[in-house]
């Protein structure tokens, strides 16, 4: 095994995965990815994460991802608490601002996200979050709260990302860098983002590669075809693979407080 991965951010609870856990999983430790952070989108499947990270010895995220801010209650706090407190959940989310697809209304989302910001502070527990087409919104809403945490799947513009490592955060990659058309302008910027602020993720079951070759059957993205966003990086940063492994592994467990646990 050449070197080992972590997966920032699989979304197993997906119903393209049921019945495939174990298989799945194994495929990733094959391909050297040792460990996955496993991500609640609602309060059914942060339940679902924690219940497949105990099982797994992975890890967790609870939230609520702004496509499903509507779905959010008055007992949120509690819900996420009581997540919260087991030791497989190491951060809070998926929160954040979805103004691409606008699945929930945009003021639900802002405050839906403020308060799992408030929740996160209160715990002493990073944030998973995730921003599409709000960085505005998004980044004045953070500059409220004491963050931390990871910009996951960070697909915006070289203004955003220099704000978002302003506040500290770290910035989460996808299969989106592989891809030769509208990952272009990713690409680009790939280079501007400290080594140590990086991880990578594969977003599973989507944003699988374009490297992929030849591409599954299921055209299915899963944590296995990590190497791929790996190799792709190594590329943009003009180092060898080994060492953005090492440096993103070392990253997750620092980022996530998992150093000393």
């Amino acid at each position: 095994m050449p070197y080992i991965l972590v997966d920032a951010g699989v979304n197993l609870t997906n119903h393209q995965f049921d019945d495939e856990h174990s298989d799945v999983i194994s495929r990733a430790q094959s391909a050297g990815v040792e460990k996955m952070l496993l991500i609640g989108c609602d309060i059914s499947s942060s339940e679902q994460s924690l219940a497949l990270a105990k099982s797994y010895h992975l890890f967790s995220t609870a939230g609520i991802h702004p496509h499903d801010a509507k779905t959010a209650t008055d007992s949120l706090e509690d819900q996420l608490t009581l997540l919260a407190t087991q030791p497989q959940v190491v951060a809070i989310g998926e929160c954040g601002l979805d103004y691409n697809r606008d699945f929930s209304p945009r003021n639900v989302q802002r405050s839906v996200l403020r308060r799992q910001l408030a929740l996160a502070e209160k715990l002493n527990l990073p944030v998973y979050l995730h921003e599409r087409d709000a960085s505005d919104d998004m980044i004045n809403i953070l500059t409220e709260f004491n963050v931390r945490g990871v910009l996951h799947c960070f697909t915006g513009d070289e203004s955003a990302l220099k704000s978002y490592l302003a506040l500290g955060l770290y910035i989460g990659i996808t299969g989106w860098v592989c891809d030769e058309r509208r990952g272009q302008a990713l690409q680009a910027l790939v280079p501007s983002i400290p080594l140590n602020r990086l991880l990578i993720e594969t977003d599973a079951p989507f944003l699988i590669p374009r490297t992929v070759k030849p591409k599954p059957k299921s055209r299915r993205n899963e944590p296995a075809l990590l190497t791929h966003v790996c190799q792709t990086l190594a590329e943009l940063y003009q180092i060898d693979a080994k060492s953005v492994a090492k440096q993103t592994t070392d990253n997750f467990y620092t980022v996530f407080g998992l150093e000393a646990r």
